[in-house]
C-alpha cells in the first residue's frame, strides 16, 4: 500500500480545555484522545494527549484520477490545532508510482483549497465551544508524509521530498539522504524541512504521530516569535509616544506597560515552557533519535533562540523602564523635599521679621 498524509498546522491564539471539550463534542461528533499504538506508554510522555476529530470524508480528482480521502483534526491544549488529509491507495488498484502521485499533488493547489474549505467548518464546530476563537489562515505549516510498504518499489527520494522532477547535484541528494534512519534492515526513515518518506512493511502510525508532534512543536515556537515581534513593536511604539508626554503622564503610561511586559514575559514563558514539554520520548531509542532529527531538520533550535533572545529583551526593557521609573520617583521625591524646606525657611524668616 502507498499513502500520502497532508498536514497543516494552525492556532487559535489561546489555550484549549481539551478535557471540556472532548466532553462537548463527543455528544455530536466521534472523538478520541490520540494516542501511540506499538510502543509502551511509558516509553513516551504526553501531558494531555490532542484530541481526534473525525471529519466528513472526501475526494479530488487529478488528471482524471479520483483520489479519496480520509479527513481528521487534531487538537492541542496549547491551542494549536492539525489538520490532515490521507490518501491511500486501494492494493487492487494501480494508480501510478507513489512518486507520479506525489508530484501530481504538489503541483496542484486543491489540497491548499480543502485546507481552506474544512478549516471554515472546523471553525464553525469550535465556535460554539471556544469562545472567541480566531485562527490566521494566512499562518500555518505544511507537511507531507509519504508511505509505502513496497520496498521494492523505485522511488527517488530527492524527487519526492524536494516536489520536483529535476536532475538533482550529488550534494543535494545527500543533503536530503542524511537525515535517513532505520530501525531493521526492511525500513528506512527519511526527513526533509517539509516532507518524510517512510518505506516499512508495517504502516508506522506511531511515526506519523511522532513527526506531526515535532511539526506541531516547531509551529508553536513560530507563532510565539511572531506574537513577540508583535508585542516588542507595539512596546517600541508606546515608548516613543510616552516620551513626548509631560513627566507625570509618562510615568503613568510606563507603569501601564510594565504591566503589559510583566504579563507578556508570564504568558509567554509559561506557553514556551508546555511546547518544549508537549512530548518526551524517554526509553525508545530509535523513536528518540526520530524526533531529536525532524526537530533538527525543522529547526527547532533556531526558533526557540529567537524566542529566547525576545523574552530577554522584554526584559531589558522592563528592567530600563523599571529604573527610569524609580529615577523620576527620587527626583519627585528630591523636590518635594526642597520644596518643604523652603516652605519652613520662608515661615522662619516670616517670624523673625515678624
Amino acid at each position: 500500500m502507498d499513502a500520502i498524509r497532508f498536514f497543516r498546522i494552525y492556532d487559535v491564539g489561546k489555550e484549549i480545555d481539551i478535557n471540556l471539550l472532548e466532553t462537548e463534542l463527543a455528544r455530536s461528533y466521534y472523538t478520541a484522545r490520540a494516542n501511540f499504538q506499538r510502543i509502551k506508554q511509558k516509553s513516551i510522555r504526553i501531558e494531555e494527549p490532542p484530541l481526534l476529530l473525525r471529519m466528513h470524508p472526501t475526494d479530488v480528482t487529478l488528471s482524471g484520477i479520483r483520489y479519496d480521502l480520509l479527513v481528521s483534526a487534531k487538537i492541542y491544549d496549547i491551542g494549536a490545532i492539525s489538520l490532515c488529509f490521507v490518501y491511500e491507495s486501494p492494493d487492487n488498484l494501480s494508480q501510478g508510482t507513489l512518486e507520479e502521485t506525489g508530484l501530481s499533488f504538489t503541483n496542484e493547489e486543491v489540497i491548499s483549497d480543502l485546507f481552506s474549505s474544512y478549516l471554515h467548518n472546523l471553525k464553525e464546530i469550535l465556535r460554539p465551544h471556544i469562545s472567541d476563537i480566531q485562527i490566521d489562515d494566512t499562518f500555518y505549516e505544511d507537511y507531507i508524509i509519504y508511505f509505502t510498504d513496497n520496498h521494492e518499489e523505485l522511488i527517488d527520494p530527492a524527487v519526492l521530498l524536494l516536489g520536483e522532477k529535476t536532475r538533482f547535484s550529488h550534494q543535494m541528494r545527500e543533503e536530503i539522504l542524511k537525515n535517513s534512519l532505520s530501525y531493521t534492515e526492511d525500513d528506512i526513515t527519511i526527513l526533509s524541512w517539509n516532507a518524510a518518506l517512510l518505506k516499512n512493511p508495517e504502516v508506522p502510525t506511531d511515526l506519523f504521530d511522532l513527526i506531526e508532534y515535532a511539526n506541531v512543536q516547531v509551529f508553536e515556537l513560530r507563532y510565539y516569535d511572531q506574537e513577540l515581534s508583535r508585542k516588542m513593536e507595539k512596546m517600541y511604539h508606546d515608548i516613543e509616544l510616552a516620551d513626548r508626554l509631560t513627566w507625570i503622564s509618562r510615568m503613568r503610561v510606563y507603569h501601564r506597560i510594565m504591566s503589559d511586559l510583566m504579563e507578556i514575559h508570564a504568558e509567554v514563558s509559561e506557553i514556551t515552557e508546555k511546547v518544549n514539554n508537549l512530548i518526551k520520548v524517554t526509553e525508545d531509542i530509535y523513536y528518540a533519535r526520530i524526533y531529536a532529527t525532524a526537530l533538527k531538520v525543522l529547526r527547532s533550535q533556531l526558533w526557540s533562540d529567537s524566542v529566547n533572545r525576545k523574552i530577554e529583551v522584554i526584559q531589558e526593557n522592563y528592567s530600563m523602564l523599571s529604573d527610569e521609573v524609580r529615577i523620576q520617583h527620587s527626583n519627585f521625591l528630591e523636590w518635594v523635599i526642597i520644596i518643604l524646606i523652603s516652605i519652613e525657611l520662608i515661615f522662619a524668616i516670616w517670624e523673625y521679621i515678624w
